[in-house]
């Protein structure tokens, strides 16, 4: 698996709308990821620290908004944090963009918020894509898991699929249709270092699972 030097650069092109999110709407699945989030930080699984990545900011979360049911595929829109917000300790919906609409193929991204959305959207949004199942995305750096996926049994992204690229958002989805990812709702990112992707129908069910399998990892050590 490769090392990507480029974390926390976003490679999509972005149409971003600046303004506040009406934090009355979204202030429950804001509170929930923020406490999944803080659980995230305090396991060093996301946040900022110099002697990593060259100091920028790793790991983001995300999950589904309203309207649900029968959503075409790119428009299933998406909470997200911010870009380069992952130093901040205590976040509210100034952190948080919502992901509007999507291209893959086209590589674009259009959202609305205070920030711009996280350089990993495109690959949430791919797996929102994958099942309206899928409610909560958490990306994570886990170097426990990333280095053992293969003895986990967990898939792993091809090493040539970089961050935050539409092909990354095509090996998450190619891996979900195969039936592996679907089944174990966590996977390494072979081509970003200690990258790890969870998702779930909710915070809790994505969070439980990328905690399971980080205690797997610990004890192959």
């Amino acid at each position: 698996m490769a090392h990507s030097p480029s974390e926390g650069v976003i490679r999509f092109e972005v149409a971003h709308r600046q303004m506040p999110l009406d934090a009355r709407m979204h202030d429950e699945t804001i509170r929930v990821l923020a406490a999944w989030r803080g659980i995230l930080a305090h396991l060093r699984l996301l946040g900022q620290d110099p002697a990593r990545y060259d100091g920028l900011g790793y790991g983001n979360v995300s999950a589904r908004i309203g309207p649900f049911g029968d959503i075409a595929r790119g428009k299933r829109r998406f909470l997200v944090t911010g870009t380069q917000t992952a130093g901040i300790a205590q976040v509210s919906a100034r952190e948080f963009c919502v992901v509007e609409d999507w291209d893959i193929t086209r590589n674009h991204v259009s959202s609305c918020g205070l920030v711009a959305p996280s350089s990993e959207s495109l690959t949430h949004a791919a797996l929102y894509d994958a099942s309206p199942a899928i409610r909560v995305v958490l990306h994570a750096h886990c170097p426990e898991v990333w280095r053992h996926a293969r003895a986990l049994g967990l898939p792993v992204t091809h090493a040539s699929a970089a961050n935050g690229t539409p092909a990354m958002a095509q090996e998450v989805q190619r891996m979900y249709r195969e039936g592996t990812f679907a089944s174990t709702r966590i996977a390494a990112m072979g081509g970003h270092e200690d990258g790890v992707l969870a998702f779930g129908a909710t915070a809790a069910e994505a969070g439980e699972t990328l905690v399971r399998q980080l205690a797997r990892a610990l004890a192959l050590r």
